[in-house]
């Protein structure tokens, strides 16, 4: 009974906000290669950011999807090359001294013939390789055309000292700056909303003064975080293990080839933060009365579906 309270309540509400959606002039989502199942002709999407492309430790761009994968699709497709964890690559990548650069430069105009426009997510660049970056940028951006060409950005509510990501002079070069305003709290943070409305308030406010409505995307996320208070998975002393042997009373010590080891139980409590449709609901009508005209989301396929019945196209 309990069950099926719960059940007509969600069903009552998501009536209840397909009756009033939030309209957007672009909904950005971001989808991977390998999961197309996951587009669907019906949604209230105008553009795919295609997941996949990325760099080798030689600089070059791999991993571009098939866009043959995505024919049936009628909206814009933007191959998205994403480097997110090596500074060294990316200063590697970005300076023209290593004779790298221009071949990189030429590989994402080539891929690019077969998408609507080529979006770039360096999120390790390093502060000494911020004209780089800036002229890198440029030179993408001169070498694709008429494409679009978008920059995924990091979240910001305030002027930050040589900030590599200015929003500003970002924008004077990008058609599009997608802000990824998620992440507020994080695997390694302390347990928290991935994007709390009024963090996000915040984000878009500084976002929308220094980008403009018709460049700026701010982006949304369908993915949840758990936190445990107890996580064992780290190196210890012997010290440190002597204390929790004697602290756990464990006395069954085994050996494995002569190697000590031994197990226990331990009683963990876990807070998760999610999304659902009711959240984005509430986060996409703040973002539209802040005057913000298009979102981007992360990703398809994690979504809760009702989300779908808050969104039109205008």
């Amino acid at each position: 009974m309990k069950h099926f309270a719960v059940l007509l309540l969600w069903v009552f509400s998501s009536v209840l906000f397909a009756s009033t959606p939030v309209e957007f002039t672009e909904v950005w989502a971001y989808l991977l290669a390998g999961e197309e199942r996951f587009l669907d002709d019906s949604l209230p999407i105008t553009d795919i950011g295609y997941f996949g492309a990325g760099l080798n430790s030689f600089g070059e761009l791999v991993g571009v999807p098939d866009r043959a994968k995505l024919a049936r699709w009628n909206g814009r497709v933007h191959l998205v090359i994403a480097e997110v964890s090596n500074p060294a690559l990316s200063h590697f990548s970005l300076n023209p001294e290593y004779g790298i650069r221009d071949g990189l430069i030429r590989a994402i105009a080539d891929a690019a013939k077969d998408f609507d426009g080529v979006q770039i997510d360096f999120e390790t660049v390093a502060s000494p390789d911020r004209e780089q970056y800036l002229s890198f940028l440029k030179a993408i951006k001169a070498s694709i055309g008429d494409k679009i060409l978008s920059v995924a950005l990091p979240a910001r509510t305030k002027k930050i000292k040589n900030d590599i990501y200015d929003y500003k002079t970002i924008s004077r070069i990008a058609d599009r700056i997608i802000v990824m305003a998620y992440d507020e709290h994080w695997s390694g943070s302390a347990a928290g909303p991935i994007a709390s409305i009024d963090w996000c308030a915040r984000v878009a406010a500084w976002a929308r003064s220094k980008i403009g409505k018709d460049k700026l995307v701010m982006g949304l996320p369908f993915y949840g975080r758990a936190w445990g208070d107890v996580n064992p998975s780290k190196a210890y002393r012997f010290s440190t293990l002597s204390n929790l042997m004697n602290d756990k009373s464990i006395t069954d010590v085994k050996r494995s080839g002569d190697i000590p080891w031994f197990e226990y139980e331990e009683t963990v409590r876990v807070k998760v933060y999610y999304e659902d449709f009711h959240s984005i609901f509430t986060r996409s009508q703040m973002y539209h009365d802040a005057k913000v005209q298009n979102i981007a989301f992360w990703r398809l396929g994690q979504e809760d579906p009702g989300v779908w019945n808050v969104l039109r196209i205008q």
